[in-house]
């Protein structure tokens, strides 16, 4: 099972667990509809583009509204730590939510218990929590944008507003540096995924892919792009590769998707994902030995 995990911006949503299912511009989960082109809904279309052109099943999606109380995170987080040994996932990803250390402690003490652990992943303020609390290193990826990688270097931030004023102004060159640094602290997970105009894929603290090509640079001004990013690298992982092997093609394919629809800072993400299977059937064999598509060789 792939479980993806965050709350959506829609009011009132209860926590909903169901198979993720696409509609028009829409995801459906358990009967209920969301957007497919913001925050957590763009990682579980991302996944789920993944899952259906490699004929898998699709994701299993937890999420719930949260109108930035802390409601339905607080709801999120009890039901996974409650139910994650019965699910027994191979492959987590924790997502927007509102950063609670407490409830992110216990969620991983739970997991610590599992007689087979799942590849956990995290992003956004689920990585935030998980670094506040100390706890960074029992993820096995992480995927920082270049700010965020600078929080996981500052040891006294506990947010990514309140890292230090040497470091605010980060740019995506001092990505190795501050990678290293995080790593040292113990506040980076075994594989760091930094997303930004350059992609770097490191592991352990040291650097071991840069993705800078194609060079599409109307990405960055597009919201959820590295949301795209994120929900590709779970689904590769769920589908059996390597993790940084499914960084890598992640990059790649987010990169490869702008320039096949020549993107501008007005194009919405959505259209982002609608290219996947395209880039796929014409890269993915060269990049990864998987020719193949819902089960049959190409």
């Amino acid at each position: 099972m792939l479980l993806l995990f965050g709350t959506v911006p829609v009011t009132g949503l209860p926590l909903t667990f169901g198979k993720a299912e696409r509609d028009g511009n829409d995801l459906v989960i358990a009967g209920k509809r969301m957007p497919r082109g913001q925050g957590t809904g763009t990682s579980i279309g991302s996944a789920l583009a993944v899952t259906e052109y490699l004929g898998l099943e699709p994701p299993m999606a937890l999420v719930a509204g949260d109108d930035g109380k802390g409601f339905g995170s607080r709801e999120l987080y009890n039901y996974l730590t409650e139910h994650i040994k019965e699910l027994c996932p191979e492959v987590v990803m924790l997502h927007y939510c509102l950063p609670d250390m407490a409830l992110t402690r216990k969620l991983c003490a739970v997991v610590d218990e599992m007689s087979k652990k799942p590849v956990m992943i995290a992003d956004a303020a689920a990585m935030y929590a998980a670094k506040a609390a100390g706890l960074a290193g029992k993820f096995d990826i992480l995927t920082p944008d270049a700010s965020e990688m600078a929080f996981l270097a500052d040891p006294d931030a506990s947010h990514p507003a309140y890292i230090n004023r040497h470091l605010f102004n980060a740019d995506i060159s001092r990505t190795p540096e501050l990678a290293a640094e995080a790593f040292r602290q113990g506040n980076a997970a075994g594989l760091l995924v930094v997303k930004g105009s350059t992609d770097y894929i490191i592991r352990s603290g040291e650097v071991i892919a840069k993705i800078n090509e194609p060079n599409v640079p109307e990405l960055e001004a597009i919201g959820g792009t590295g949301d795209t990013i994120t929900g590709m690298v779970a689904a590769f992982v769920y589908a059996g590769l390597e993790p940084h092997e499914a960084a890598i093609i992640s990059a790649k394919a987010n990169r490869t998707a702008g320039k096949l629809i020549k993107a501008t800072p007005a194009t919405r993400v959505s259209e982002l994902i609608d290219s996947f299977p395209a880039v796929f059937r014409e890269n993915l064999c060269e990049w990864s030995g998987v020719c193949f598509t819902k089960g049959e060789n190409k």
